[in-house]
């Protein structure tokens, strides 16, 4: 009794019809024949009825089947579960994250997962948010850290690490500073520096402000963080950041809450539904490093 036989009978069992089922497991009719006729000597007992057009199955057939099936499967099994030892020896991932974005959690995650499995090839590439999505969705990147506006990407699975609000960032001296809230149609009067489009923090602010109906003053733009507060401090515009980034520069800038922004800006973990087991294992590493959420990140 040999694996293939057993496919063949089961094609031949759920088609009805010597014919398709061949075509279904490519071979000939007279092959497949053959084959189930051997199984049969093998049993011995009839499991086919092919006295009419219609191949029908015998008692003996309805009671082999199910064990049939069943045979199968567990052999299906047995070459997946090989398949993901081999894919946890050997293979590449590639990781994504904003640029300029420090969160050592996801370094730590990536190191521990290392140790465990030596012999996965990492890659780590930076981009700014939107991208990054678009080479998940596109298999391209296996794991990216994102920056989202409200929720983390459709189709994709996610671990939101992250959700907060933006804040308004000013130096001391700045008309701001002594506000403790303002209105985006007050930040009308200032010179903004922000993040690129792409990137999570900068489509919450652009979608809150499509909603007030206003069109910001951005002068400057900057992919780092601390770019966009160092241009802050110099005076050249109002910082626009998260609550957390926005911790990093007390003394030197004052965080304004801005009135009208209800969207929190989140940063979370995606990857695609269907993951391989080396995937699924560094995901699990991740889960375990963001166990404490990092006080401060970039997005």
């Amino acid at each position: 009794m040999e694996l293939r036989q057993l496919e063949y009978f089961v094609a031949v069992a759920e088609e009805a019809n010597f014919t398709r089922a061949a075509e279904r497991v490519h071979i000939s009719q007279s092959g497949i024949s053959a084959q189930i006729r051997q199984l049969e000597h093998d049993l011995g007992a009839t499991l086919i009825d092919r006295s009419s057009r219609t191949a029908t199955l015998t008692s003996a057939g309805e009671a082999a089947l199910v064990h049939a099936r069943a045979a199968l499967a567990s052999a299906g099994a047995m070459r997946q579960a090989v398949d993901d030892v081999n894919q946890l020896i050997r293979g590449r991932l590639v990781v994504g994250m904003v640029t300029a974005c420090t969160v050592k959690p996801l370094f730590d995650a990536l190191s521990a997962f290392h140790v465990a499995h030596p012999g996965i090839e990492i890659t780590l590439t930076e981009d700014s948010s939107d991208r990054l999505v678009e080479r998940v969705r596109a298999g391209a990147i296996d794991l990216a850290l994102v920056g989202t506006a409200t929720a983390p990407p459709d189709g994709l699975d996610a671990f939101p690490i992250i959700s907060e609000g933006l804040v308004a960032a000013v130096p001391p001296g700045h008309p701001l500073a002594g506000r403790s809230r303002v209105t985006l149609a007050e930040l009308g009067d200032h010179a903004i520096v922000c993040m690129p489009t792409g990137t999570g923090i900068r489509t919450v602010f652009d979608q809150a402000c499509a909603a007030a109906g206003l069109r910001p003053d951005i002068a400057l733009q900057a992919s780092a963080p601390d770019a966009v507060a160092d241009l802050a401090i110099r005076g050249l515009g109002v910082a626009i950041l998260s609550e957390s980034m926005a911790t990093d520069y007390l003394g030197r800038l004052t965080a304004v809450a801005l009135d009208d922004v209800d969207i929190p800006a989140v940063l979370a973990l995606v990857w695609k539904s269907l993951a391989g087991p080396a995937l699924r294992e560094l995901v699990q590493h991740t889960r375990r490093s963001f166990g404490e959420v990092p006080t401060a990140v970039g997005r």
